[in-house]
């Protein structure tokens, strides 16, 4: 197979269990792997180092400029951008391979079937959840904040219909360590951004998530699993407002 004008962009950190299987998805048919490794401690970049075309090091300082700087490392225009416990299914591949020589488009967003555990999780508004992730690097940018940058796109985007797979969370315990630290990036981007934040609007997102993705999104039709993506949900809510509110205190006392 011809390779595609296409630079994989990966970032990660100390995810030496899921590194091999996300590049090797690419390998052979992109033109151009590239790590952004942020100071892992673990073999992540040793096995990489095999598979990889390149590999820079770079301790994120947030997620957005971060994103920012990885794409801008790439050779080709085109960029597919990856978490390393994502995968590229071999129908994508082949979806990706007959659209990239089109013009019409300058981006392609993307359904993810993410995983909790073996558990793929079909409802709650997980699936199929297109994320953009395959852009013209020169039509795009990401906002610079720490978490859940948003995308400014110069340009059309499409949906495509193939998935990457997303090894989210291996158990409830990844999970629950994943929400604890979102939070705390939501509160100090609440806090860097000059946002104010009230304990009104902290209860009532709270009280209104849970229903909103069980019933709502359909939560109920992933059983115990709906449940408590929709519970995590409602704490989100609550767990980055009450980070919020101690940084303030905090800031006061100073």
């Amino acid at each position: 197979m011809a390779k595609v004008p296409v630079s994989v962009v990966v970032i990660a950190k100390n995810e030496e269990d899921n590194i091999e299987e996300c590049l090797r998805s690419v390998y052979g048919w992109a033109d151009e792997l590239i790590l952004v490794d942020d100071q892992s401690s673990d073999k992540t970049v040793e096995i990489a180092e095999k598979i990889a075309d390149k590999i820079f090091h770079r301790k994120m300082s947030n997620e957005g400029e971060h994103r920012n700087w990885a794409i801008q490392q790439a050779r080709n225009e085109w960029v597919l951008s990856l978490d390393a416990d994502e995968q590229v299914t071999p129908e994508l591949r082949n979806e990706i391979t007959g659209l990239i020589t089109s013009n019409e488009f300058q981006a392609f967003s993307i359904p993810l079937k993410t995983y909790i555990g073996s558990y793929w999780v079909k409802h709650s508004g997980w699936y199929p959840a297109n994320k953009l992730r395959m852009y013209m690097k020169s039509k795009m940018r990401f906002e610079e904040v720490s978490v859940h940058p948003r995308i400014f796109l110069d340009g059309k985007e499409k949906k495509l219909s193939c998935d990457i797979i997303h090894k989210g969370y291996p158990d409830f315990e990844h999970f629950l360590g994943s929400l604890n630290r979102q939070t705390t990036l939501e509160a100090q981007k609440w806090i860097s951004g000059g946002r104010k934040m009230s304990l009104g609007v902290a209860m009532w997102r709270t009280i209104d998530r849970l229903p909103r993705v069980f019933f709502g999104k359909k939560g109920y039709k992933d059983g115990f699993m709906g449940f408590m993506i929709a519970f995590f949900a409602s704490l989100y809510q609550i767990m980055s407002y009450a980070k919020y509110w101690q940084i303030n205190k905090e800031n006061i006392k100073k």
